[in-house]
């Protein structure tokens, strides 16, 4: 760890519940594409677990679907310091997993879904509409967990990443690209985070 990035550290706070137990980071397939992309992500990983992330979610925005088959094969394939659930389209099961990886998998489809899913259950007789609630909604999701903090690398733009999920989510986005993102980069998106007063919507 370098000098500055020791300094970085030494600013955090991790006393209070000031740091955010759920990570999101969203990431291109492009991204990936670039050499270092999942050695990068791995550390990433790390860098989570160590500063008090008890989960962590990868979303990957996907234009060809046809790279998906290569993309999961690479996630699962992942030396991480926690185990990993992924999902790509076409999966509904619910992801387990303290590392969670959506890949292709975009809120509005998974958001959809679920609507669905609670339609069918409205025509079987086995719930009423006045017992949609969120929680039903969440209930039916792929990925529930609403992110804390959400850092996105390069362009200012979520690509259809967890809809529902990051409402009330904090966003962090950085010029820099996925395939520089260093520690002291995590670091200054935790001290960011620190400095903001959540307010849920209020």
């Amino acid at each position: 760890m370098s000098v500055y990035d020791r300094y970085l550290a030494g600013r955090i706070r991790v006393a209070g519940g000031a740091l955010p137990e759920t990570v999101a980071v969203v990431i291109t397939e492009r991204d990936l594409l670039a050499e270092g992309a999942f050695a990068t992500l791995a550390d990433c990983l790390g860098w989570a677990f160590e500063y008090g992330a008890e989960l962590v979610v990868v979303y990957v925005s996907v234009l060809d679907e046809a790279a998906v088959p290569a993309l999961r094969s690479r996630f699962e394939a992942l030396q991480t310091p926690r185990p990993v659930a992924v999902r790509t389209p076409g999966d509904e099961t619910r992801a387990e997993a303290p590392v969670q990886v959506s890949i292709g998998l975009g809120g509005k489809h998974e958001f959809a879904t679920a609507v669905g899913d609670l339609a069918g259950d409205v025509a079987d007789g086995n719930l009423g509409v006045a017992e949609i609630t969120e929680a039903e909604i969440e209930d039916r999701l792929v990925f529930p967990e609403p992110p804390d903090l959400v850092i996105k690398t390069g362009a200012e733009r979520l690509s259809d990443f967890m809809i529902w999920q990051s409402v009330y989510s904090e966003l962090y986005f950085t010029d820099v690209n996925w395939e520089g993102f260093r520690r002291r980069d995590y670091l200054r998106a935790l001290r960011d985070y620190q400095d903001r007063q959540r307010r849920f919507g209020g």
